[in-house]
């Protein structure tokens, strides 16, 4: 099979494209797995943060991706008793959590998010930049037909962890939100807040003027500079970028009590210094919080997906071959943006 395979940690760059073509064997599913054969993938920032070793892969090679749709190609031992969910030839999702240990406090109280045995799709196992993948039947997810699968890719991930931000920012309808950036991941909370919250105000908070024109169309009633004030100050964030300064500038912008949530796995190392700048008058003072966002759990994808068929949430995509993934990281990393890229496979 084809696979884009990443050899070692690289920075991205016109000269450095990181992601090499490479034919492997088709996987075969072990024990309660299916093989799924893949039509697309998405395109995420963690991407960059695994090749750029800001959360490095656990060896080399990796095959990256973890934003997958495909359909069920095989199936190993136990798969279809009792629980099984999955047909030969059903369509299936796969997101950023590939599986966990499913017996420590975390896993038990409902936040395998946290579990120390978090194994994470294209990066602790080969992923979705590639024709074939296995994975674990009870970490795979049924698509609502909806959706094209182009469509489906970025609401494993960039929409889930959305849906973990909105639900963590402790939104009552009628109370104003902001977000920070806009790209796959907020143009999707963007379309789930307007329909949670009908009475709310969102604000968006971006780089350049196609993202500030992009999100008033979706429907945000003003979209300013990073670090413009907003015309009022606003009950939560959600920070959806991969650098610090959005947060704090963002932190300005809050009420009393107000709340950041930073839906990010890691920030990048160029803007790590403006850490220093974080002043407890001007950022945290009257009670306001900042709160992280780990990973996803299973029913944060599961009701998500639920959720965006019923609104429906419309995802805005851009296609590459998976030849071209390296182009697509690039031009992730630049900015240049409009809602998700998603790699078309299969």
């Amino acid at each position: 099979m084809k696979a884009m395979m990443l050899n070692k940690i690289s920075t991205v760059s016109e000269r450095k494209l990181p992601l090499v073509l490479a034919d492997l064997p088709i996987p075969s599913p072990g024990e309660g797995e299916i093989l799924i054969k893949v039509s697309v993938c998405g395109v995420c920032h963690t991407e960059l943060d695994e090749i750029e070793g800001r959360t490095p892969p656990a060896a080399f090679p990796i095959v990256p991706g973890h934003q997958v749709v495909g359909r069920v190609y095989a199936a190993g031992a136990g798969v279809g008793v009792g629980a099984g969910r999955f047909e030969i030839g059903a369509r299936a999702g796969v997101g950023w959590i590939y599986s966990s240990c499913r017996s420590c406090s975390f896993c038990e109280s409902g936040y395998e998010n946290l579990c120390s045995g978090f194994v994470a799709t294209g990066r602790d196992v080969n992923g979705g930049y590639a024709e074939y993948m296995v994975v674990p039947e009870d970490y795979a997810y049924p698509i609502p037909d909806v959706f094209t699968d182009a469509e489906a890719a970025p609401l494993l991930c960039a929409g889930s962890i959305g849906y973990r931000s909105l639900r963590l920012a402790k939104l009552q309808d009628g109370m104003s939100l902001g977000l920070t950036g806009f790209g796959a991941s907020a143009h999707l909370v963007l379309q789930m807040a307007k329909h949670k919250y009908p009475a709310s105000s969102i604000y968006v908070f971006a780089r350049s003027d196609r993202e500030k024109a992009f999100a008033l169309q979706l429907g945000a009633c003003w979209a300013g500079d990073t670090r413009e004030a907003s015309p009022e100050r606003l009950d939560a964030i959600i920070d959806t970028t991969p650098a610090w300064t959005p947060v704090l500038e963002g932190m300005k912008n809050l009420k009393p009590g107000g709340r950041m949530v930073i839906n990010a796995i890691r920030k990048e190392d160029f803007d790590k210094g403006a850490l220093l700048t974080l002043d407890y008058s001007t950022h945290l003072w009257m009670e306001k919080e900042i709160k992280s966002v780990a990973n996803l759990t299973r029913p944060d994808v599961s009701e998500f997906l639920s959720l965006a068929a019923e609104i429906p949430v419309r995802p805005e995509v851009e296609e590459y071959s998976l030849e071209d993934a390296n182009r697509a990281l690039l031009e992730l990393k630049e900015g240049r943006i409009r809602g998700a890229k998603v790699l078309k496979i299969g």
